[in-house]
């Protein structure tokens, strides 16, 4: 299985200059490759979806079940209630009538994921301690008890039988993914000024 962890940053994200940054982590078995980048004038959700995105344009198949770990719940949501479905046969308007914002990466983000046979689109906790087992193992007994409850296909393909180890492997993965948008938004913010 090919694992994706994805973050966005956004310095100074409602203001009309900020600077953003992405960065994903992919693995698979022993191998691992980090990507980032970054833009002026941007979102945070822009750069979140512009992680995820940048990251499977480098799948070379799509037959590898594929799991991407995002902290962001406007991605995950939208996947795991299909929003797009409705926002496709809306004309991309959302359920207020207004446009879907980010509509280039949307469609290219949709685009890519279905193009691969087996993917989902996992909610990971961001910004978290990992050096605290403790908490850590409260926090996974709380991720069991929403499974049991899980209404999708994507949310059980996301947890069922993940171990403790795997889990706090997320983290992790997410913290870096998270370090290498901040990173990315501090060049772009370097470049600019």
């Amino acid at each position: 299985m090919i694992k994706i962890y994805t973050d966005g940053a956004c310095a100074n994200n409602q203001s009309n200059e900020n600077f953003g940054g992405w960065g994903s982590i992919l693995t698979y078995g022993k191998h691992v490759k980090k990507i980032s980048g970054g833009e002026a004038n941007t979102t945070n959700n822009r750069m979140e979806l512009t992680a995820i995105v940048e990251a499977l344009k480098l799948l070379k198949r799509s037959d590898i079940p594929v799991r991407v770990f995002t902290d962001s719940a406007y991605i995950v949501n939208c996947f795991n209630d299909k929003w797009y479905v409705k926002w496709r046969a809306n004309g991309w308007k959302n359920a207020k009538k207004d446009p879907v914002l980010n509509r280039d990466l949307w469609e290219e983000l949709l685009s890519l994921y279905e193009s691969v046979n087996d993917i989902a689109v996992c909610k990971v906790k961001g910004h978290v301690d990992s050096s605290d087992d403790d908490k850590l193992k409260v926090e996974y007994q709380k991720l069991y008890e929403k499974l049991e409850t899980a209404d999708s296909n994507n949310r059980r393909a996301c947890f069922d039988k993940v171990s403790f180890s795997e889990y706090k492997e997320r983290i992790l993965y997410n913290n870096e993914a998270d370090e290498l948008a901040v990173s990315a938004a501090k060049k772009v913010e370097e470049e600019v000024l």
